[in-house]
């Protein structure tokens, strides 16, 4: 049998000809690659979470920073479908475990306004994921924490800092020639009746000033600004004062 022996460059060239095949199946030549700690699949963002040796028996926030263990994120919906893992919601809520010693501003410490154990409300995207204790937690700034919400709804919500609890006035459901609206065609509505107000944003000497609303006012605000959630009495959102554009009277 002839044999063919190929040497140097011939050798490299002929490797890189073709992909190594079994039984017909082409094997396609594998490459090392990063792995991200986020992956993107058709517009789903993966997190990945830090995990925490069980060495460690705490965890302390530093700054003004705070650790949320969060709610166990839903497998089911109200009707007891079982929901796959990329269709359950991430949870915005849990319980705050451990917090910071606040932060310096001018020759003043401000500490953490939220204590540990509350229940609170957290933006949708903020934080670092952390694996802890057999548990999710979050580790994020305090200025990331929406409000306290102490009951299972959101009218109950307490803002905090410079952010405020609207509920959203009814969708029209006819135009002004009298046609009636189907649910798309619906816009989105920009307006409603303020619920609660935060204690007001920090002043350069740390000090906190009151927001000029007050609950039981309509106003307008920005049209995608803030954070929307359902209630039992309705739509609420939960945005900061300079998201609102005006003041609404009758």
């Amino acid at each position: 049998m002839a044999s063919l022996h190929l040497c140097g460059q011939q050798m490299a060239s002929a490797a890189m000809v073709k992909p190594a095949s079994a039984d017909g199946l082409r094997v396609a030549a594998s490459s090392p690659r990063a792995v991200p700690a986020r992956r993107r699949f058709r517009g789903l963002v993966v997190r990945a979470a830090t995990v925490v040796s069980p060495k460690y028996t705490s965890v302390k926030p530093l700054g003004d920073r705070v650790l949320v263990k969060t709610k166990t994120t839903e497998d089911k919906t109200a009707g007891g479908i079982l929901l796959p893992t990329t269709a359950q919601s991430r949870p915005q809520g849990g319980e705050v475990v451990a917090v910071g010693e606040g932060r310096t501003i001018g020759s003043n410490t401000v500490e953490i306004s939220v204590p540990v154990g509350a229940k609170v409300v957290y933006s949708k995207y903020a934080g670092t994921d952390l694996e802890f204790n057999d548990a999710n937690h979050l580790i994020m700034k305090e200025d990331d924490i929406i409000g306290v919400l102490d009951t299972d709804d959101v009218k109950d919500l307490k803002p905090l800092g410079d952010r405020i609890l609207i509920k959203v006035a009814e969708s029209e459901e006819e135009t002004a020639g009298g046609l009636l609206l189907t649910q798309a065609t619906k816009e989105k509505p920009s307006v409603g009746t303020v619920v609660a107000v935060g204690p007001g944003p920090l002043g350069d000497d740390g000090s906190r000033t009151p927001p000029s609303l007050t609950p039981g006012s309509s106003v307008l605000y920005s049209k995608y600004a803030g954070s929307e959630f359902k209630g039992s009495e309705g739509d609420y959102i939960v945005l900061r004062v300079s998201d609102v554009i005006a003041v609404l009277s009758s």
